[in-house]
């Protein structure tokens, strides 16, 4: 067992975060008890997005111990799983308000595996450094155009469920800001000559409890009020 320095912060944030997204995993899968039907699936994916999240951090924070390094690699095998398993979380948690087609869930799903896979491949040096960096950011916008633009934002605005609109803002925003340290670091560690020391992994770290964790929270927080709103409904209406 690796026993750290009180003052290394990179395995202090590796810690941090892995009893983080562990503590989320459980608490979504017993948050899937607290929803009603129709949305089990997108609580259930956060839950594994959370898992996936924390079983990646113990093997990284694992590689910190043993080199005090830690290769792309590690934050790479994480991401690759559970960034589509968010958006596909999103995709159900609005497909219970409006039809959303078959077509739409493959383009997402796919994009966001080849979106964190291309960046990877740049990163390992296996392809064009500014290619796989372009071709990256331009599979996060196509995810954004459909979040602001598709017909995901069309079934929410329709849905007349306040609930459910200002959950998709709020999971539609960590998306778009939180996100964006992908790419950044990214492109800090391939054009501007940054050598991660630990202090990359910090920064991922970090955004991990908004990235994984409130991304999740917010997803089972909108299920439950739906849910709730929902059974109050039905009551009055009794």
């Amino acid at each position: 067992m690796a026993v750290f320095e009180t003052t290394d912060l990179t395995a202090a944030s590796y810690s941090a975060a892995f009893l983080g997204l562990a503590a989320t995993a459980v608490l979504l899968l017993m948050g899937t008890a607290w929803v009603g039907r129709a949305y089990k699936i997108a609580v259930a994916l956060c839950a594994l997005a959370a898992t996936v999240g924390a079983l990646a951090l113990f093997d990284a924070r694992s590689a910190w111990a043993v080199s005090q390094q830690v290769p792309v690699v590690y934050h790479y095998v994480g991401w690759i799983v559970s960034m589509p398993l968010q958006i596909m979380a999103l995709f159900f948690l609005v497909s219970s308000w409006g039809k959303l087609t078959a077509g739409l869930f493959w383009r997402l799903l796919i994009v966001s595996v080849l979106m964190v896979f291309v960046r990877y491949l740049g990163e390992a040096a296996m392809m064009n450094a500014t290619l796989a960096f372009l071709i990256g950011l331009v599979f996060w916008l196509y995810i954004l155009g459909e979040l602001f633009f598709g017909r995901m934002d069309e079934v929410v605005g329709k849905s007349n469920q306040d609930h459910l609109a200002k959950g998709y803002f709020w999971l539609r925003l960590i998306i778009t800001i939180g996100w964006a340290i992908y790419p950044l670091g990214s492109f800090l560690t391939s054009f501007a000559g940054y050598a991660d020391n630990g202090a990359l992994s910090v920064a991922y770290n970090v955004t991990d409890f908004l990235n994984r964790m409130a991304f999740g929270v917010a997803v089972l927080a909108t299920a439950v009020l739906i849910t709730e709103a929902s059974a109050t409904g039905d009551q009055n209406n009794g």
